[in-house]
C-alpha cells in the first residue's frame, strides 16, 4: 500500500489529464458524417469508463484479499474503490448522454448499449445498498465481497458483450465497427491514450483519499 502515499504517478495523472484539455481542444480531428466535431467528447466519455473500470477492478481485488485476510482495511478499500467507480460510472453515462443528444437526437433513445449501461449501473448501486442493510461489520464486509466479485463479471457482459450481440447504434455493438484507424488519426491518438492513462490515474488517486479518510474515521470511532 506503500504505492498510495507516493507523489509521481499523481504528477502524471495531472499532467496527463491537463494535456488532454489542450491537445483534445485544440489539435484537428477528423471531418466525418453526423460525429462532426462531436468526436472529441471521445477523449473525455471513454477514458471516463476507463477510470471506472480500474478502480472497479482494484475494488475486485481487495474483495478477495479481504476474504482471504479478514482484514478491515482490505474491505475498505474495496468499498471505496466502488465509490469512486460510481462517480466515473456517472460522468461515463452523462458525457455518453451529451454525446448521444447531438449524434443520435436525444440523450436516451433505449439503446441496447445505453439500456445495459443503465442496468450494470444500479447492480453497483445495490452494492452500496447491500452494505447500508448491515449492522454486523464482519458480516458485512463478507457478503459485500462475495457480491463484488461477482458483479464485476456480470457488468463487463452486461456492457462489452451483449450490446454487440444485437443491432446498435453505438460504435463497437452490432456490427457497427469501434473507432479505429479509419477515423483516430494520429492527433486524436496524441491526445486519447494519454487520456485513458490520466482519468484512470485520477481516479486511483479519489479511490486513495477516500481511503484514508475512512481509515482516520474508523481509528477515531475506536478511541
Amino acid at each position: 500500500m506503500k504505492f498510495i502515499y507516493q507523489t509521481w504517478w499523481k504528477v502524471i495523472a495531472v499532467l496527463m489529464v491537463l494535456s488532454t484539455f489542450i491537445t483534445g481542444l485544440l489539435f484537428k480531428v477528423p471531418h466525418l458524417p453526423i460525429i462532426h466535431e462531436t468526436i472529441r467528447n471521445l477523449y473525455f466519455h471513454v477514458p471516463m469508463w476507463m477510470g471506472m473500470l480500474t478502480v472497479f477492478v482494484v475494488s475486485v481485488y481487495f474483495s478477495i484479499k479481504y476474504l482471504s485476510s479478514g482484514k478491515e482495511e482490505h474491505d475498505l478499500a474495496a468499498v471505496e474503490c466502488v465509490n469512486t467507480g460510481l462517480l466515473f460510472y456517472a460522468l461515463g453515462l452523462v458525457t455518453g448522454m451529451l454525446w448521444a443528444k447531438y449524434t443520435w437526437g436525444e440523450f436516451w433513445s433505449g439503446d441496447p448499449k445505453q439500456n445495459s449501461a443503465a442496468i450494470a449501473f444500479l447492480l453497483y448501486c445495490a452494492y452500496i445498498v447491500l452494505r447500508n442493510s448491515i449492522d454486523e461489520e464482519q458480516k458485512r464486509a463478507k457478503i459485500s465481497a462475495i457480491y463484488n466479485i461477482f458483479a464485476f463479471p456480470i457488468m463487463i457482459v452486461l456492457i462489452f458483450i451483449l450490446p454487440r450481440m444485437t443491432d446498435s447504434l453505438h460504435p463497437g455493438s452490432g456490427g457497427n465497427p469501434a473507432f479505429g484507424k479509419y477515423d483516430l488519426d494520429n492527433g486524436m491518438k496524441i491526445a486519447f491514450y494519454p487520456a485513458l492513462l490520466g482519468w484512470s490515474f485520477i481516479a486511483l488517486w479519489i479511490a486513495t483519499l477516500r481511503y484514508r479518510i475512512r481509515l482516520v474515521e474508523n481509528k477515531k470511532n475506536d478511541n
